[in-house]
Formats: C-alpha cells, sequence, structure tokens
C-alpha cells in the first residue's frame, strides 16, 4: 500500500522513467547530435594544474601500459560494465607518465571521437562524460603536446558536444552526487575556453542550490552518507583551486562549504584513515586524499564531538563512532541503513566493532541485506528491520530505495567529566509494531580504556506479548573470536599478543558467522550476539569490552 509521499514519488518516478525513454530515442537521431554543434574554440585560456585531479583518480584501478596500447583495438567492447566505465571516462590520463608521447594519446582519443560521435548509453552516460571532459581539461597540456590544427580542432568540438550534452540535459539529473560531477566538468569549460565563459556563471549558480539544499549547517550531507562528505568535499576543491589559477573570483559560499567539509571530514576520520561505516558507506583509504589538501595548504579544523548526528567518544587507546541521528528526510534516504543507535569501535588503532558496509557495488541482493537493521552493531525485535524501504521497482530504479515510514530519536546526551565519557540515545523505531523504546548507553573509561554500554528495552504499550530481542556486535574482518569455556564472555584476538573480553552478565551470549559488504566484495567475520525474550516487560541489558588481562 502506497502512503502519499510514496504515490508522488511513483508518479513522478513514471513521469523521469518516459522521459528518459524518450530522450534515449531522442538522443541517437541526427536532429539532436546536430543540436549539439556550436562554435569550436580557438585555444585554451588557461591550462589547469594536473594535480587537482589526482583526488579523484584511483591508481589501483589503472592496468595497462600506454605503451603496450593499439590505439585502433582499445575501443572494442570491453569485458564488463565496469572496466567499460574505467577506461571511457579517462581518468587513467592522469595515471600515466609524463614523458608520454602525445602522439599515442591524440591517436587513443581521435579513435574514440570517430567512434563515439553519436549517443550511446554507457560512453554518454552523465557521469562518465563529466568524468571524461574533467580529465581531457586538465590533461589537456599533455593532450595538445606538439599537436597539429587538425587534432585541435576535433578535441575542442568534441568537448563542446559533449558539454553541451551535459548541459542540456543538468535539470533532468536527480542525484546531487551526480550534479556535482556535472556542473565541475561545465564549469571547466567556462575557464578555458573564453567563448564559453557563461558556462562557468551558469555552475556557479547552479552549484549555490545544491550546497543550500544538501548540506546542513555543520556543512555534513543530509543524507547522512559520509562517503559523499568525501566526493562533494573532492570535487568543490577542484572547482575552487582551478577557479583561483584561473583568476576568476571565488565565491564566499564556496569558501564556507569547502571549510565545513573538512572540518566535518577530519572530525570523523577513524583512527584507520577511514569513514566510520554508516548510512551509505564502503571503506575508502583516505591516506592520498588527506595528503592532497595537505599540499593544498588547507587548515582543517576539527568541530567538538558530533557531526552528522554521529556522535563520537575518544580517549588515547579507545575510540567510539555512535549514530544518533533519525533518518534522513525521504528524498534523501536512498542509501540510508537502517541502524539507529549502531556503533563502530576501535582499540589500539585497530577497528574492532563494525558495521557490515553498503554492498552497493556487489548486488542489488547485497545491497538491500546491507540495509536491514541486522546488518549494524545495533538492536533488532523479532528479526525485523526498524522500518521499511519501498519496494516499487520503478521508484527505486529512479530514486532509490526511500524508506517508507520514518521515526524520532530522542533524549540525546553526551557527558565528559573526570572519568568517563558518556553518550545516550534513544529511539521510538519499534514502539508502535512492538511497544518498546530502544535506549543505548555508552561510557569509554578515561583509565582503563573499557567499553561499557547498557541497551535499556523499555516497554510504552501493550502490542505483542511475545517479543525476541538480538543485540549484535559485528567483528571486523580479520578479528577473531572464541567462546570461553565458562559459556558467559567470548575473547576477542587482536593479533598473537592482544586480546579483548567481551561480556553481559546473566545473558544468552553466542558467537555466530556474518558478512562485511565494506570493501566492494563479501568478506566473512564474526559477530557477537546477546539474544532473549522481553516476556511483555522492560529489560535492561549490560555488557562491557576490556583488555583481556
Amino acid at each position: 500500500m502506497l502512503n502519499l509521499k510514496s504515490v508522488y514519488y511513483y508518479f513522478l518516478a513514471i513521469k523521469i522513467s518516459s522521459l528518459k525513454f524518450l530522450k534515449k530515442i531522442y538522443f541517437k537521431t541526427n536532429f539532436y547530435k546536430r543540436s549539439l554543434v556550436s562554435l569550436t574554440p580557438r585555444q585554451f585560456y588557461f591550462y589547469p594544474n594536473t594535480f587537482l585531479l589526482s583526488s579523484i583518480t584511483n591508481s589501483e584501478n589503472f592496468s595497462f601500459n600506454l605503451s603496450d596500447i593499439d590505439p585502433y583495438t582499445l575501443w572494442i567492447k570491453q569485458n564488463s560494465i565496469r572496466e567499460e566505465e574505467s577506461l571511457h571516462n579517462f581518468l587513467w590520463l592522469n595515471l600515466i607518465s609524463r614523458k608520454n608521447d602525445a602522439a599515442i594519446i591524440q591517436k587513443i582519443i581521435t579513435q574514440w571521437i570517430y567512434k563515439n560521435s553519436s549517443y550511446k548509453k554507457t560512453v554518454w552516460n552523465s557521469s562518465i562524460t563529466s568524468k571524461r571532459i574533467i580529465s581531457w581539461i586538465l590533461n589537456a597540456e599533455i593532450i595538445l603536446n606538439s599537436t597539429n590544427k587538425n587534432f585541435k580542432e576535433i578535441f575542442f568540438q568534441s568537448i563542446v558536444i559533449q558539454i553541451n550534452h551535459l548541459k542540456k540535459n543538468f535539470k533532468f539529473e536527480n542525484s546531487d552526487s551526480k550534479k556535482i560531477e556535472l556542473l565541475t566538468a561545465i564549469l571547466l569549460s567556462g575557464l578555458v575556453f573564453k567563448e564559453y565563459f557563461d558556462n562557468f556563471n551558469f555552475s556557479l549558480k547552479e552549484l549555490k542550490k545544491i550546497i543550500e539544499n544538501f548540506f546542513d549547517k555543520d556543512g555534513f550531507p543530509k543524507n547522512r552518507n559520509p562517503n559523499d562528505l568525501i566526493k562533494f568535499s573532492k570535487y568543490l576543491i577542484l572547482i575552487k583551486e582551478c577557479s583561483k589559477d584561473a583568476q576568476q573570483y571565488v565565491p564566499d559560499y564556496l569558501e564556507e562549504i569547502i571549510d565545513k567539509n573538512l572540518s566535518c571530514l577530519i572530525t570523523i576520520k577513524t583512527p584507520i584513515n577511514q569513514m566510520p561505516l554508516f548510512n551509505g558507506a564502503t571503506e575508502i583509504k583516505m591516506d592520498k586524499y588527506l595528503n592532497y589538501i595537505e599540499r593544498l595548504n588547507y587548515n582543517c579544523k576539527k568541530n567538538k564531538n558530533l557531526v552528522g548526528q554521529i556522535q563520537i567518544l575518544k580517549n588515547q587507546k579507545s575510540s567510539v563512532f555512535f549514530d544518533i541521528g533519525g533518518p534522513p528526510k525521504k528524498k534523501f534516504s536512498g542509501a540510508y541503513q537502517l541502524g539507529p543507535l549502531s556503533f563502530e569501535y576501535f582499540f589500539n588503532n585497530q577497528k574492532i566493532i563494525t558495521n557490515c558496509g553498503y554492498g552497493k557495488q556487489i548486488s542489488k541482493k547485497a545491497k538491500l541485506v546491507s540495509r536491514l537493521t541486522s546488518a549494524q552493531s545495533t538492536l533488532c525485535l523479532n528479526d525485523t528491520s526498524v522500518t521499511k524501504l519501498e519496494r516499487n521497482k520503478i521508484i527505486n530504479r529512479t530514486f532509490g530505495a526511500f524508506i517508507k515510514n520514518s521515526f524520532n530519536v530522542f533524549d540525546i546526551n553526551f557527558n565528559n567529566d573526570d572519568l568517563n565519557l558518556i553518550a545516550s540515545a534513544s529511539h521510538n523505531a519499534y514502539e508502535k509494531k512492538f511497544g518498546y523504546i530502544h535506549k543505548r548507553f555508552l561510557s569509554i573509561s578515561k583509565k582503563s580504556s573499557e567499553l561499557k554500554g547498557s541497551d535499556f528495552l523499555i516497554k510504552k504499550r501493550n502490542i505483542s506479548s511475545n517479543v525476541n530481542y538480538h543485540i549484535r556486535f559485528h567483528l571486523y574482518p580479520g578479528i577473531y573470536a572464541t567462546e570461553t569455556i565458562g559459556g558467559n564472555s567470548i575473547l576477542i584476538q587482536i593479533d598473537k599478543n592482544k586480546s579483548l573480553i567481551f561480556s553481559s552478565p546473566n545473558q544468552k551470549i553466542s558467537l555466530e558467522k556474518s558478512i562485511f559488504l565494506g570493501r566492494n566484495q563479501i568478506l566473512n567475520n564474526f559477530c557477537i550476539t546477546i539474544n532473549g525474550n522481553l516476556s511483555d516487560k522492560s529489560q535492561t541489558i549490560d555488557w562491557e569490552i576490556k583488555k583481556n588481562n
């Protein structure tokens, strides 16, 4: 049964899907192809710094040498869509040796233009096209080295045609994450080509709208996805630095949002230089990016201890990242993972307790599984998630699987006293169906670094008399665990000489097999579970993780 908001998005999805279908037919016509042709620029006004692209490229995906490439066979269909996308976005240009012969690059690009001058679904995908233009422009100095007039003309003309395609279809793009890519490409064309300076002004105008719509007052994405914080900051810095190099005005709102983004990023960065796995995040190595912003002399100031509704408890040995936020608004919930009051725990700069991560790049099934409450280190009642996801195929295909119903997180508290770091919060997601409120209390001892927790299951309404609870603590891949002889605790083996003890008095503790989806592949790991029956009453479950002396 669709509620009113779902009905709205259903008909909007039908409209968007119909337009996309008609556009794909239109894109393949000669009329559309001719409509993209406009004035060919005479020259580059300036050459952007190639280093600015290094934060977006991924050296791990670069697996071929340019000298081994045959320009005339390179664009034969690839083995997989991912491989095809990686090749056609041209980001690999930034990873080749600067000593490579420009003539080889020119032949490769010439063949690409010859074979892909007409619309093709994958090749002309807005995200791939944007990355391709960005890479071409930032690598133009090597591409145009010792070039002839004919290549320069077809190269400039191809850039303009692709930019015109992006501009014509910008208003039909639903994803703010993709919009930032489009605007970066369009803005760069306005910087390097005097004839298209209007593209620069257009991009700044649209960029301001996105910034106002997509970020909260602290500069954290409203969809609460830490990965989008990284992505946006990369593109915003690229826009700012290129604008400065071109001696163009950098708006105050752009300076301000970059400062806020980086402040959030440094604050939420975990001890292993990654983002915590909340709300659509996967593991991204940040060392390269942190070096990048340092080289650009960005002075990143930490926020206090809370960003993106993630509370941070940290002392010398232990760190906890605690999700005390409710679900985002429906339009921002397409990747929201259903894990209120979930947490991740680090000890001695090693990750111990984790969420399962977001399985989007693995499969549709992995993506769905990773969004369930059971995939997070938090409470689950009767093996159900805290809310339902849209299952309508048209809505999901257009916007992603939105949440159907919202809930509230309340009674949020944080205390930093002489002895402990303490945080607590409650949510009512299970109240309507089961009659219970869940409150979680976390505390780190400043003296011993022990982590203590309490989960309060508070009965508010008489609805169901048979309610089972599972509190899951997913262990990070590579962390091994065994049940102790007494059966009332779990030994967590970090390495040969270092271990922790997990215990929960008077509770049934078990060690289960689990899966980890945070690295875009399925990995096996362990999960500590406390389970029992509420017996139609309130209950408090205490637990702790401490050093094994």
